[in-house]
């Protein structure tokens, strides 16, 4: 499963068969780069010329530092939303120091820290307090929300609901953020100025929900509403489909963090580390026209 591939400038790609990770594999791949795919599933693996593919979970401490051997660099996914979640990266993070990967890229998100509002977003601030005690060189990826998931915040009706007052957000793509994830994994350039670096990965401007709202109507013709609500309202609509309450939570305080300007930010990583200026919404919904076809007109 790959570990016979012992090479000293490989990169390994966690994720592989996910949004993120397997948007980087493909990229790292049309480079002509060696590269080491650890996956849950090894038969989901993508296969490209100059990988190899190793199967193990970030809870699974032997098996994750099996997968890392020959590793040199690690793009470091982070893990499905969980109450563990923190217990899986420092699992994962350990094991792949032990293996002897000397530099890991972490996925991370915007304006982590042990008190931000989005609860998520203090297990990724504890994350990288966990790779910096442990001595490697790093580098954080901090995306804003995705725009790739946006259209999925209105349902049938149009309507968006949420905690999120007048609060702006600069959505960022999953492709903007596979690009720069590249680029600091496999640009000499970007490397060598990236060494325990963090990076705030957004789109080109910030927007309020009733305006980003009132952007997606006018580019599809489909009528889009906001609808703000308040902290106790967002938990109560959100505990009748049965989630846990972490979850729950997690799902209000990504609203919640919009409002309290903490996703307020528009850096420029994106044209910086790409060449390329950062997709819009309007550029996303000509890549994408049917993004809001499971809304009514």
């Amino acid at each position: 499963m790959g570990d016979d591939h012992m090479t000293n400038h490989t990169i390994g790609v966690t994720g592989a068969t996910g949004a993120i990770g397997g948007r980087v594999a493909a990229r790292i791949a049309r480079l002509g780069l060696t590269q080491r795919l650890i996956v849950r599933d090894i038969n989901r693996a993508p296969e490209y010329p100059g990988s190899s593919a190793a199967m193990a979970a970030y809870e699974d401490t032997t098996g994750f530092e099996r997968a890392c051997r020959g590793v040199d660099t690690l793009f470091l996914v982070s893990a499905t939303e969980s109450e563990d979640r923190i217990d899986a990266h420092t699992s994962a993070v350990d094991a792949a120091v032990r293996a002897g990967v000397s530099r890991i890229v972490y996925l991370s998100f915007l304006n982590a820290g042990p008190a931000a509002t989005f609860t998520f977003a203090r297990t990724h601030f504890f994350t990288e307090a966990h790779i910096r005690l442990s001595g490697v060189t790093h580098t954080f990826l901090r995306p804003s929300l995705y725009l790739d998931l946006l259209p999925r915040w209105a349902d049938e009706h149009g309507v968006v609901r949420g905690p999120a007052g007048d609060g702006r957000v600069a959505w960022v793509s999953r492709d903007d953020v596979a690009d720069v994830a590249t680029a600091v994994l496999t640009d000499p350039a970007v490397v060598a100025v990236a060494s325990n670096a963090t990076y705030d990965v957004t789109g080109p401007e910030a927007l309020t929900l009733g305006a980003t709202v009132d952007r997606l109507s006018s580019l599809t013709g489909r009528t889009i509403r906001y609808v703000p609500e308040t902290w106790e309202e967002a938990l109560e609509s959100r505990r009748a489909g049965g989630a846990p309450e972490w979850a729950i939570e997690g799902w209000a305080s990504s609203y919640a963090a919009i409002a309290t300007g903490e996703m307020d930010v528009v850096a420029p990583t994106v044209p910086k580390l790409t060449g390329h200026p950062a997709q819009s919404i309007e550029g996303f919904l000509r890549r994408h026209p049917s993004a809001l076809s499971h809304v009514a007109v």
